[in-house]
């Protein structure tokens, strides 16, 4: 039961390859976007830590600029690994977070989500994988991509579940901000 449950003192997310050239081609990016903001927005909120990461930058361009600038700070972890696990120091900089549940969303799903979402479960990390701030080209591969990934044992969630689970409570600074965000 302990997988499924977020706090924000375990928690930290992971937005992979949210760039110019790749979310060009996502018919679905603008939701996606919109939910990454929310996401981000509760992480500067309550502390969360962020580990935000590009796909070969110089061919698919940087960061969205609206991600960027909702960022605390622009700091990519550069790859050209699908599985950003694969990648030398990505380990080590998820370690250093200190947390044991990862909030992955980015794109796209069926390649470098899935793939970096199976890296860190062999890992031993608890993955929620929030399926509507997360996409790829087409239905078929991100159905594909959500399916494996339930089946490998990753929670999949939604950006609100996610949002509401770590504010915990109503009343609160940071639930007035986020209600209003997500109305």
């Amino acid at each position: 039961m302990d997988k499924f449950l977020l706090n924000h003192q375990e928690a930290a997310l992971v937005i992979i390859d949210i760039q110019d050239k790749l979310a060009a081609a996502m018919k679905y990016k603008e939701p996606v976007v919109n939910n990454c903001l929310h996401l981000i927005e509760l992480t500067r909120l309550l502390q969360i830590p962020v580990l935000l990461t590009e796909q070969y930058p110089k061919g698919l361009g940087p960061t969205l600029p609206e991600i960027q600038e909702a960022l605390p700070v622009y700091a990519p972890f550069e790859k050209t690994a699908f599985n950003c696990c694969q990648e030398t120091g990505f380990l080590e900089k998820v370690e250093s977070m200190g947390r044991k549940k990862l909030i992955l969303a980015g794109m796209e799903t069926h390649i470098c989500v899935l793939q970096t979402g199976l890296g860190l479960l062999e890992e031993g990390y608890d993955i929620h994988i929030v399926q509507d701030a997360i996409c790829s080209r087409t239905k078929k591969d991100f159905r594909s991509g959500i399916e494996y990934l339930r089946d490998a044992g990753t929670v999949i969630t939604s950006t609100e579940t996610v949002l509401f689970q770590l504010l915990q409570k109503a009343g609160t600074e940071a639930f007035k901000i986020i209600s209003k965000r997500i109305k």
